[in-house]
């Protein structure tokens, strides 16, 4: 059987193949570019992840009508009621500018001591195969710290240090973060579903 992932990210696509491959899911997991050469560009206009994992899944199994899934991510820090979140990606005002995104979220905390720096880096995946769509959540919780550390990673994980430890995603080695990342959690919970599957 296959499952089609919206997503033009290689890497996205790789970390989610590699999890389905440990699990020996008896599925066939695609990127969007083993399907098609055109380049699909979903626009995110949901106003939380949710509806944003959603609109993505929903569109591409209509286009391919494949089970899909797709997920969004987002930062959301507890001083600032919850934002940057779903709007994380084009949080200057430019989608994917990741410097100008924490250059704004660090201005926006200067004045704030590290105990109320308080945040959480949350996925949510979409399963959408024409019927009722499902969800997945993974979180991860932390604190955003007051300049940026290490120049692995992407996104605002040179300023997000995860609980419980010292480093920031930046400064951690991909199979490190991916044990504790708020995407691997999600995909975690995706597989055990995608286990009794039919």
């Amino acid at each position: 059987m296959k499952i089609l992932l919206a997503t033009n990210n290689e890497n996205k696509y790789k970390e989610i193949y590699s999890k389905f491959k440990e699990q020996n899911l008896p599925f066939e997991l695609l990127s969007l570019n083993q399907v098609t050469n055109e380049k699909i560009e979903i626009e995110e206009t949901g106003s939380s992840l949710e509806e944003n994992a959603l609109i993505k899944a929903r569109e591409v199994y209509n286009l391919f009508k494949i089970p899909t899934i797709a997920d969004d991510t987002g930062l959301e820090v507890e001083a600032l009621g919850g934002l940057p979140g779903v709007n994380s990606a084009r949080f200057s005002g430019v989608h994917g500018n990741d410097a100008e995104n924490r250059k704004k979220l660090l201005g926006l905390l200067k004045d704030f001591p590290l105990e109320k720096r308080n945040a959480r880096f949350r996925t949510v995946i979409c399963l959408y195969d024409g019927t009722e769509p499902k969800f997945f959540e993974g979180v991860c919780k932390g604190k955003i710290i007051f300049s940026e550390r290490g120049s692995k990673g992407f996104g605002y994980d040179s300023i997000f240090v995860p609980e419980n430890y010292e480093k920031t995603f930046a400064e951690m080695e991909l199979g490190e973060k991916n044990r504790i990342s708020h995407r691997s959690k999600a995909i975690s919970l995706l597989i055990d579903y995608l286990k009794h599957y039919r």
